[in-house]
């Protein structure tokens, strides 16, 4: 297991974007977690992360490395 985790914090602005951020994240053969203050959601799962909503700051944990991932991330990354 990696112990160092990442951690970014996105904003998605529409269901377009949250496709593309959790088709992104399903490519990648580690663990992907996003959450809001409430929960914490499989960053895999299209309706975890509608649930979580749209135009909100989430925060995204991960344990791995992917450059196709790290650069959607980037997309949506506030600051």
């Amino acid at each position: 297991m990696n112990a160092m985790m990442n951690e970014k914090v996105i904003r998605l602005s529409d269901a377009d974007e949250v496709c593309d951020f959790v088709r992104a994240a399903g490519m990648c053969d580690f663990d992907i977690d996003i959450s809001d203050q409430r929960m914490v959601i499989d960053a895999k799962s299209i309706l975890g992360v509608m649930g979580l909503g749209i135009q909100k700051e989430l925060t995204v944990k991960y344990g791995g490395e992917d450059i196709s991932f790290e650069n959607v991330l980037n997309k949506y990354a506030i600051a």
